[in-house]
């Protein structure tokens, strides 16, 4: 059996790696790709995974494979894919809730549940018949980075209790009663410029700040009266109690 894994999360691919290479696959063939486009992708000299670009090269992964996983893809799966070939989603939000970009970043900031959906991939964007699905919840001190981490730990350890059965088509799918909502990158982008004369309460400042706040990028930002571009971020400290021992 050919599986292809499609992904452009680096922690995902090690951890990916990791689990079948401690545990007996040998019956299951893993090629790795990530997207073409993604050029902050740290390849390493690493032959093991190579690039991708799916709406040029779906033909020949329909000739080639028998299950496709995308984990953290950055491309549209085509239509012409899906309908062939069996496609599964590791997404990072509890569906139907926030489906698309940064689903992590839009719970925080309008209140719906998070979590991590497992499902199988049909034309639509983060939709189709789930498979499995857990919600998390998201605690008051912590950012957009904080929350990401619980849900890619939680990914791994989804996908290392369901492998077997996620590779052998053994498993039951259910859909939500509901289609929910999209955010697209666009979305997220006008979420970095702030409003400087809006008005918002304590609360809603403190969870856009905290939504917006993910190391190593500069999201939320103003310009002053300079026509200067300020970035924001927010750091959030719990203080240690009883309830932590």
């Amino acid at each position: 059996m050919n599986i292809l894994i499609l992904t452009d999360n680096e922690y995902l691919y090690k951890e990916f790696q990791t689990l079948i290479s401690s545990n007996n696959y040998s019956a299951y063939n893993f090629d790795f790709y990530y997207s073409y486009n993604n050029i902050n992708f740290n390849v390493q000299n690493n032959c093991e995974i190579k690039p991708i670009n799916l709406k040029r090269e779906y033909i020949e992964i329909i000739n080639n494979y028998n299950l496709v996983f995308s984990l953290h893809c950055k491309q549209i799966f085509p239509s012409e894919l899906v309908d062939r070939v069996r496609c599964i989603n590791i997404h990072p939000g509890l569906n139907p809730y926030n489906r698309g970009w940064f689903p992590q970043v839009f719970s925080i900031i309008n209140k719906l549940p998070l979590g991590v959906t497992i499902h199988e991939m049909d034309k639509e964007l983060d939709h189709g018949p789930i498979i499995i699905q857990k919600e998390i919840g998201i605690y008051s001190w912590e950012t957009s980075y904080d929350v990401y981490q619980r849900i890619r730990d939680l990914e791994i350890k989804l996908i290392k209790n369901n492998l077997i059965k996620l590779l052998n088509n053994d498993y039951r799918t259910f859909r939500p009663g509901f289609e929910g909502n999209i955010n697209l990158k666009k979305d997220f982008n006008k979420l970095c410029k702030i409003d400087l004369e809006k008005k918002v309460s304590f609360k809603d400042a403190i969870d856009y700040f905290r939504a917006m706040t993910f190391k190593g990028y500069r999201n939320s930002y103003f310009f002053d009266e300079d026509g200067r571009k300020i970035f924001i971020e927010i750091r959030l400290e719990r203080e240690e109690g009883e309830d932590d021992q």
